[in-house]
């Protein structure tokens, strides 16, 4: 994975933490064999480092891919919610108001499905109320 890729992934990552982001985590551990395991995120360090809460393990970058929503899957409802916060886009608070939205509901906005960089969320694993 190039450093620019990293980066992009960990910035991702970090904007979506409050909102409980799901992952695949490939790795290879004697105890764990070669597994894939799906968790939540709850911290990341400032080595790039992801914890994951299941196993109180660290895991580096190259070995999470999140599951997002790609663009195209939004719902009219939720499009119309979207729309709505997208109205005041020239004020900073609207836009930032809009990328939480985004993040909250795990729509990939920056492309990494198609980078390879993170995995299509299969319906309904996102729960929203």
């Amino acid at each position: 994975m190039e450093q620019k890729d990293k980066e992009l992934l960990l910035k991702d990552l970090c904007a979506r933490l409050p909102y409980g982001i799901k992952v695949q985590v490939e790795y290879d551990a004697e105890e764990f064999g070669k597994t894939i395991e799906t968790d939540e995120i709850t911290m990341i360090n400032k080595y790039g480092e992801v914890l994951l809460y299941h196993a109180s393990e660290y895991f580096i970058i190259e070995e999470i891919k999140p599951y997002l929503r790609p663009m195209s899957s939004m719902t009219e409802e939720e499009n119309l919610m979207y729309e709505g916060l997208m109205i005041g886009t020239d004020n900073v608070s609207y836009m930032l108001d809009a990328i939480d939205w985004l993040n909250a509901h795990h729509f990939d906005y920056r492309g990494l499905i198609d980078k390879g960089l993170a995995l299509e969320a299969p319906d309904g694993m996102y729960k929203f109320e």
